[in-house]
């Protein structure tokens, strides 16, 4: 029979507690369990004394008869100093992917382009000013509100007015 050390969920929606059991590896998460062991209050703050309970003589019994520890319990039992857990290294789990990186190349090939066109644009034009009028030094047309613009009626009716036809 294989055996593990693992959480048990319990508690409300968005408030969990979990219990830390030794159980068949078989069962399900929350099913029968042979012992409880310990219990871990993920709502606690981290250096509470009551976020992780664990009677550690019973876990080092258990990994003695070659039960199994959960990832999450693994850290638990470090932390105990029950048993020491190597720590994991993934260099290559930010890496983006081989379509994100193929974006990425692309997004660069088209940047430099546009770059390239901008830098010849400006070294073609040699800086005339003749070529267009600059928007703040561009005459202000029919933004004045004390006349209607050209082609509007003069007064417009109001709302209960009848239609002068």
């Amino acid at each position: 029979m294989a055996v593990s050390i693992r959480l048990s969920r319990g508690g409300a929606k968005k408030r969990p507690y979990y219990k830390i059991v030794v159980t068949d590896a078989r069962n399900t998460r929350d099913g029968k369990f042979i012992e409880r062991i310990g219990s871990y209050n993920p709502m606690l703050p981290k250096d509470s004394p009551e976020r992780i309970k664990l009677d550690a003589e019973r876990a080092r019994h258990w990994i003695s008869v070659g039960a199994q520890p959960s990832d999450r319990v693994a850290r638990f039992l470090d932390q105990a100093g029950v048993r020491e857990r190597a720590a994991r290294l993934n260099p290559s789990k930010g890496e983006p992917g081989e379509k994100a990186k193929e974006r990425a190349e692309e997004r660069a090939t088209r940047q430099a382009e546009l770059d390239a066109a901008a830098a010849e644009a400006a070294s073609a034009g040699g800086g005339g000013e003749d070529d267009a009028t600059p928007a703040s030094d561009a005459p202000n047309q029919g933004d004045s509100t004390d006349q209607p613009a050209e082609g509007a009626p003069d007064a417009a009716p109001a709302d209960g007015a009848e239609k002068a036809e």
